[in-house]
């Protein structure tokens, strides 16, 4: 079901960002599929509009991977001159690098989260949405297709990614009442589940 509203949220703005983010992510796909990756892009939009975000967040949250994915600060650059400072700046808080080539991963993680802290809150409910779709597929993907999941990704300790999504969520409770914390909340600890515990060390 639907209304009408004389004063739409969603502009001229929000159409470009659409078409940008489609083209510079136009041959990239989500991890070990063949899934177009704008579907992220557009489900961390929806997932923003949803949460009660501006226009710009919601620009943010469809090109929060531009820079780290498709051309570091010269993307960084080009979007702040299409869409703005703020924009751009959500964008670059919501990278955890725009390096080449990448550090390794628990050096960003850790980075990224020890950063959320001072971000701004539009970082922050972007930030919260995205982990928050990134964490739903994995927990999909882990129910259809089991453990060979966690072989897409830089690491393939399940419990490294748990740590940083307990991580994630810790920062998101300190910064924000939003739904998608409880949400997000849910998910890690359906994952947690679908996991188990550490296999311990044998001596």
């Amino acid at each position: 079901m639907s209304e009408t509203t004389s004063s739409p949220r969603l502009g001229e703005r929000f159409r470009e960002a659409l078409g940008y983010a489609a083209e510079l992510h136009n041959t990239q796909t989500r991890k070990a599929s063949q899934v177009p990756y704008i579907g992220h892009l557009l489900s961390v939009a929806g997932l923003v509009i949803e949460a009660d975000g501006t226009e710009t967040e919601a620009i943010a949250a469809l090109l929060h991977d531009a820079a780290e994915d498709q051309g570091g600060e010269a993307i960084l650059a080009e979007i702040e001159e299409r869409f703005g400072n703020e924009v751009a700046k959500i964008v670059d808080e919501c990278s955890d690098t725009v390096i080449t080539p990448k550090p390794p991963w628990r050096q960003r993680k850790e980075d990224y989260v020890a950063h959320l802290h001072e971000a701004s809150d539009s970082t922050i409910r972007v930030s919260m949405a995205d982990k928050l779709d990134n964490a739903r597929a994995i927990l999909r993907d882990l129910r259809r297709h089991g453990p060979q999941v966690w072989q897409r990704f830089n690491t393939s300790d399940p419990h490294d990614h748990l740590w940083y999504y307990r991580s994630l969520l810790d920062v998101y409770r300190q910064r924000s009442d939003s739904w998608l914390v409880d949400e997000l909340a849910r998910v890690i600890q359906a994952l947690e589940e679908e996991v188990g515990p550490p296999v311990a060390a044998t001596v």
